[in-house]
């Protein structure tokens, strides 16, 4: 009790947790602090040790009055008051140890003191306060482990689900798989058409770019041509008002100004047939903007459709994604499950440690007991010799009372004999005297008669 390991606690708080989480029913309700002090009461004290084994280790109170014996053992009446007793002080002896209690005896059993009663019991109330905590913190880890576990089944449900859906999007069915092989076939010729048609659209437009560009110059110079043609039209009519020429030098000029005119009547002709040429090769490149605004809607619907497999694809990607963070979690949770487990393992080691300890207290203890059982063994063995020897006592005893009886019966016969004889003896005798005196009644007759005959 001096190294002590756990608080000594008062007398009614023990009373209290006993009947608040040890006892329950009458039990409880009858259960008060008289029963431990100032004089502990055995019977009660080894009830409450006796719910206490049921409590922990689900040792019930009548299995300790169903401790098996040798068999054909002499007067086992004498066992079943010992046997209860032997059986829950064994008991006691491997529970207490766990609760730092390494002194127990029989003593505390059968004539139990009150300071040694609040010392034990106090061991039992810690280790049970002690193992309230463990269950609470152990019933937290499996309702954490519980609910990692149906996580991980649903994260593994889910996992499998979108691979199923995954499987669904990037499989095609056979029914439209011939359908998707000539939608390929088409987009592929209808790309390399439209490749080869935007080639061509913007040679084209390359070629319409530099007609533009000659058509404007040259009809930059026509209207130089043109103001030429009035700057000259005003400078003639201003020199004819001016000078008045002679007929050789008009003709002569007349002649040159036809031949400009001509000229330029040519060359406005070649123009015209050049812009007519251009106007024809306008309207094709506007028929090739029809025909390029038919493929730009077929290339949107296209597109449209690329669209659709992009974002399905996206899609497919997000749910890749997502697998990858659900993968990612259950990576983390099998480590976290990893991590538990090796706690667990190390609490087990912990545990078989001091199991492996407690049970080299066991043995020890054992030993103990088995030297104690050994002792009670040679006081049982010495008793059997005492009982033999009272038993020959007995029937020495039994023998005499039955010689003694004989004797009595036999004196019982001599004594009516000797009364039948004293009797017969007594009458006889009073025969005799009767006789006697009937006799001297006679002689003395017989004198006087001789007195008076003589």
């Amino acid at each position: 009790m001096a190294e002590n390991t756990f608080p000594s606690y008062k007398v009614d708080f023990l009373v209290q947790f006993i009947r608040s989480d040890i006892l329950t029913g009458q039990e409880a309700k009858h259960f008060t602090k008289n029963d431990i002090t100032p004089t502990t009461k055995p019977e009660s004290l080894q009830r409450l040790y006796m719910r206490i084994l049921q409590l922990l280790y689900h040792i019930k109170p009548e299995f300790h009055y169903m401790v098996t014996l040798d068999e054909n053992i002499q007067y086992p009446m004498l066992h079943e008051g010992v046997t209860p007793i032997m059986s829950l002080y064994l008991r006691m002896c491997n529970f207490l140890p766990v609760c730092h209690v390494y002194d127990f005896q029989l003593n505390d059993l059968l004539n139990p003191k009150a300071k040694r009663t609040i010392y034990i019991l106090s061991g039992i109330i810690n280790f049970l306060q002690f193992r309230k905590v463990r269950l609470d913190m152990t019933s937290e880890y499996q309702q954490s482990f519980r609910a990692d576990m149906d996580r991980w089944q649903a994260y593994n449900r889910g996992v499998k689900e979108l691979e199923k859906k995954i499987e669904k999007l990037t499989t095609i069915p056979p029914e439209q798989q011939a359908e998707a092989k000539e939608l390929a076939a088409a987009l592929t010729e209808i790309h390399s058409a439209t490749t080869h048609e935007y080639q061509e659209a913007n040679a084209l437009n390359q070629q319409v770019a530099e007609w533009k560009t000659e058509i404007a110059e040259r009809s930059q110079k026509v209207t130089q041509r043109k103001l030429e043609v009035a700057t000259l039209k005003n400078d003639i009519a201003k020199l004819k008002s001016q000078i008045v020429e002679s007929p050789e030098e008009l003709r002569s000029e007349m002649e040159k100004l036809k031949d400009k005119v001509k000229t330029i009547k040519n060359s406005k002709e070649d123009v015209n047939a050049r812009l007519v040429e251009w106007q024809i090769k306008v309207q094709a490149v506007h028929q090739n903007k029809a025909d390029f605004q038919l493929l730009n809607k077929v290339l949107q619907d296209l597109e449209v459709g690329m669209d659709k497999m992009n974002s399905q694809q996206e899609k497919i990607q997000t749910l890749s994604a997502e697998c990858e963070k659900m993968k990612k979690e259950l990576k983390n949770l099998v480590t976290e499950e990893g991590q538990m487990k090796r706690a667990l393992e190390m609490k087990m080691d912990k545990l078989s440690k001091q199991q492996i300890r407690r049970q080299k207290k066991r043995e020890m203890k054992d030993q103990l007991v088995q030297n104690v059982l050994g002792q009670y063994n040679q006081v049982h063995q010495k008793r059997e010799e005492i009982v033999e020897q009272i038993e020959e006592v007995n029937r020495e005893t039994q023998q005499i009372k039955a010689r003694i009886q004989a004797l009595r019966d036999v004196c019982s016969l001599e004594t009516d004999k000797a009364q039948g004889l004293y009797e017969h003896l007594l009458s006889a005798l009073d025969n005799f005297h009767k006789r006697i005196e009937h006799h001297v009644v006679q002689g003395n007759e017989d004198i006087v008669k001789m007195k008076a005959h003589y």
